[in-house]
């Protein structure tokens, strides 16, 4: 089995969704990511917490074999966000952001930390995923995450990161952003050429693509969820159980990396049903197999 190590923010969300409101809600990329991943194999994590941060609330994560150890808790708050979305999920609203402690996060990869095999950059600034990738000795799979915010007013770092990594992660309106083209396989083509040579294009309740570039292509469609309560965080848990699989499997072939898309698309499914964390906390193998044999079948042709 692989070590996956991942880099990004932890937080307290505020979220309003047609469902109700939650506060204080945990989540941030690497939480999201971890309690995904460790669903399927150990995860450490490098992040920044505040003093007044809730460690009761992810000491589930420790019953997984997470390792919190660089998980730094500094003076001062957690990072903060609130949001609210609209009746059908499809956009939201930031009402607030307070970076707190996360405004001066620099990431320092421990030694025992620094020959990991599968690691997850999470959405933070493009300066810092460099300086993570400068820290790793040899990684096998590197998966970057970003946001339209990079690209927009990052854009010269980010690509410079992303000419280092082997895989993106992105959904329909920043991988057009990042090329310039709409048509959605030729702005794969333009990214590929710009380094990573795997792109996964997330495209919401509409599912998920992965494309390579030796010409491999595999789509899924997102579950059908009956009560969606809250997308917070749904993209990190995606990639969280992407790396899992992965890194359960032991292997980097296109066999492995479709049969990790399965497993992304449905931690996914479960991440959507409550609020924050929550879902992600109860959910147990057997519902993990159910769901993943639903999917199977649903692109199963006769």
């Amino acid at each position: 089995m692989n070590s996956i190590l991942v880099v990004g923010s932890a937080a307290l969300d505020t979220i309003e969704t047609a469902a109700g409101k939650a506060d204080d809600c945990v989540g941030g990329s690497a939480l999201y990511f971890t309690a995904g991943a460790s669903l399927f194999a150990p995860v450490s994590v490098v992040s920044v917490v505040g003093k007044d941060f809730p460690h009761k609330k992810i000491e589930f994560l420790a019953q997984r074999k997470v390792d919190l150890g660089s998980l730094e808790i500094a003076d001062g708050k957690t990072f903060r966000w609130g949001g609210r979305y609209d009746k059908n999920l499809l956009s939201r609203e930031t009402l607030f952001t307070e970076l707190n402690t996360f405004e001066t996060f620099e990431p320092k990869i421990p030694e025992h930390l620094q020959n990991t095999d599968l690691l997850f950059l999470g959405n933070i600034l493009p300066e810092l995923q460099m300086s993570v990738l400068n820290q790793i000795t040899k990684p096998k799979f590197v998966l970057l995450d970003t946001m339209n915010l990079w690209i927009n007013h990052r854009l010269e770092a980010l690509l410079q990161v992303i000419a280092k990594v082997d895989a993106i992660v992105v959904n329909d309106e920043e991988v057009r952003q990042l090329t310039g083209f709409v048509n959605i396989p030729k702005a794969v083509k333009k990214l590929h050429s710009m380094g990573p040579k795997l792109v996964i294009v997330k495209r919401g309740e509409h599912g998920a693509t992965l494309h390579h570039v030796d010409g491999d292509f595999f789509a899924l469609p997102a579950l059908p969820i009956e009560e969606v309560v809250d997308p917070t965080g749904c993209g990190d848990s995606f990639a969280g159980g992407f790396i899992g699989r992965l890194a359960m499997e032991g292997v980097l072939t296109p066999a492995t990396f479709r049969r990790a898309l399965v497993s992304g698309t449905v931690v996914a499914s479960f991440t959507v049903q409550a609020f924050g964390l929550d879902r992600l906390v109860t959910v147990t193998p057997s519902e993990l197999a159910a769901q993943e044999a639903k999917l199977l079948s649903a692109v199963r042709v006769p």
